[in-house]
């Protein structure tokens, strides 16, 4: 991340600040990590800490249908269920103790604020476009963007469509920007597939000077709870510093090539503890003159390996959908289905796109995710059988 600044601020932090009006405004630190990590200064018309009331909690755990997996797994996002509601759109596919992953169908805007107290969030929007509506600003959002929310944003989506995909991951620890792409300093290196120019970050809004009753939403420990404040949230005159949700679209991912098949970690995009998010991009094949251009057969001994299947035809996989996700459990060789790797050679470029993420600790499957898997998945490489997967899913 970078230094930002928006609205008014005062010269120096800690210190007296007033309206035009002289009245006080109210600074609030925020930031992660205790007073370790990167944060900002937000400064309120109103104490953000003006509580009327508290309602009671509500159990979202996901369900866990297999605890211990070592099966190869796709999943039809395509049949995941669409809800009205932003948060009950949610569904959870994939988790463990360092995330959550899944899916959001979500067909109307929120009429409440909402507050992730113990995640990050990273929104990736497969179909639809709205805005992100936070305390420090908004960010308008359309297809191939990565919205990247830190844990304790009050927030906000409007939604332009009622057909609205979002993969969505929830993350225990912050989510950054690979450390070996930055120097001592935090700046993206020339080397880096991106550069601070595709970080965008909010649009400064008008302070919202309103009382009554504001419903905001705040999720911890697996819990929803509605708290009343009596203040409108968004009435930050001003803030700077380093720790606010931003956009990256995929698209402006730079992805690098070699003369041979260059492994995963170079279509890295962010990190998180316990996992990393990779963008697989529109970008020239390898050009070796033997090269093969499909990916070698790996086994992944110390992570899983799941891929969000977003845009364009997948070179290495038959019958994969978009919306699909893949799932290859750590220690399970896999590569690609029979006819793959003889049907990439020469081929000179791929206009695919996925988001993939690599947990380093195994992941449990939910409820959810059986509802929507093609149990046909972990024989499809199997040459001698000759019949689709979708034959063999209808058996």
């Amino acid at each position: 991340m970078r230094y930002h600044q928006s609205g008014n601020i005062p010269q120096k932090r800690h210190t007296i600040f007033k309206s035009p009006e002289d009245k006080f405004y109210y600074e609030q630190l925020f930031g992660t990590e205790g007073f370790h990590g990167i944060s900002s200064l937000l400064y309120h018309i109103h104490r953000p800490t003006q509580i009327k009331s508290i309602g009671e909690a509500k159990d979202v755990t996901p369900k866990i249908a297999v605890d211990k997996n070592v099966t190869p797994r796709m999943f039809k996002g395509m049949n995941v269920t669409p809800e009205d509601d932003f948060l009950d759109s949610r569904k959870f596919l994939m988790v463990n103790n360092d995330l959550k992953m899944g899916l959001s169908k979500p067909r109307k805007s929120m009429d409440y604020f909402y507050k992730n107290a113990e995640c990050d969030e990273l929104l990736f929007v497969h179909q639809g476009s709205g805005t992100l509506k936070t305390f420090v600003g908004n960010l308008e959002f359309f297809v191939g963007d990565y919205l990247i929310i830190p844990r304790g944003t009050i927030y906000q989506v409007e939604l332009t469509s009622d057909d609205t995909v979002l993969f969505v991951l929830e993350s225990h620890s912050p989510i950054y920007t690979p450390k070996r792409y930055r120097n001592e300093f935090g700046q993206l290196l020339e080397h880096s597939p991106f550069c601070e120019r595709d970080i965008i970050a909010p649009t400064f809004v008008e302070p919202k000077d309103e009382k009554g009753e504001f419903l905001i939403k705040v999720k911890k420990e697996n819990q929803i709870t509605d708290f009343i404040y009596a203040t409108h949230p968004f009435d930050v005159v001003g803030w700077d510093g380093y720790f606010y949700p931003y956009k990256f679209n995929i698209k402006n991912f730079e992805p690098i090539t070699g003369r041979v098949h260059q492994p995963p970690p170079v279509h890295q995009n962010f990190e998180g503890h316990n996992f990393v998010v990779c963008s697989f991009c529109a970008r020239m094949y390898d050009y070796h003159p033997l090269a093969i251009p499909a990916p070698y057969n790996h086994s992944n001994i110390d992570s899983d390996e799941v891929l969000f299947y977003t845009e364009g035809d997948f070179m290495s996989r038959n019958h994969i959908d978009l919306m699909d996700f893949t799932l290859h459990p750590g220690g399970i060789v896999h590569g690609p289905h029979p006819g793959a790797m003889e049907r990439s050679i020469g081929k000179k470029f791929t206009e695919e796109y996925a988001v993939m993420v690599d947990p380093f600790r195994p992941l449990k499957i939910t409820e959810e995710a059986l509802k929507v898997e093609d149990p046909s998945y972990k024989t499809s490489w199997l040459e001698d059988e000759d019949k689709t997967l979708e034959d063999r899913s209808q058996e």
